[in-house]
C-alpha cells in the first residue's frame, strides 16, 4: 500500500496564512503559532469593528446637525422632534451632509420644519 504524502497541502495551508498576516511585526508574520493566533485576533477586531464603524459615523452625524441646527437657532433634539412632527423623511447622515457642505439648503430645511 501506498503512503499519502501532505506536503502540498501543508505548503497550501501555510502559504494561505502567511499571506494574511503579512504586513504584521516580529513572529507574527512569520511563524506559525503566533500567525494563527495574530490572523484569530484580526478577524475579531475586524467583525466588532464593523459594527462599531456604524456607531461612530452615526454620533459624527448628530455632531454635525447639532452644529448647523444651532447656527439657526434650535437645537439637535428640537430639530429632530420638529422633523418627525412635519413628517420629513431625512435621514441623518443626509441632514449631516447638507449642514456640512450646504449650509443655505440645511437652514432651508430648518425653517420649513420650525414652520
Amino acid at each position: 500500500m501506498s503512503r499519502v504524502k501532505r506536503g502540498l497541502i501543508h505548503a497550501k495551508k501555510r502559504r494561505k496564512l502567511l499571506a494574511s498576516v503579512k504586513g504584521y511585526k516580529w513572529g507574527r508574520k512569520s511563524l506559525m503559532k503566533q500567525a494563527k493566533t495574530a490572523s484569530l485576533h484580526a478577524g475579531v477586531h475586524a467583525y466588532r469593528d464593523r459594527r462599531l464603524k456604524k456607531r461612530t459615523a452615526r454620533s459624527l452625524w448628530q455632531i454635525k446637525i447639532n452644529a448647523g441646527a444651532r447656527k439657526n437657532g434650535t437645537s439637535y433634539s428640537q430639530l429632530i422632534g420638529a422633523m418627525k412632527k412635519a413628517n420629513v423623511a431625512l435621514d441623518r447622515k443626509v441632514l449631516a451632509d447638507l449642514a456640512e457642505f450646504h449650509p443655505d439648503v440645511f437652514a432651508r430645511v430648518v425653517a420649513s420644519v420650525k414652520k
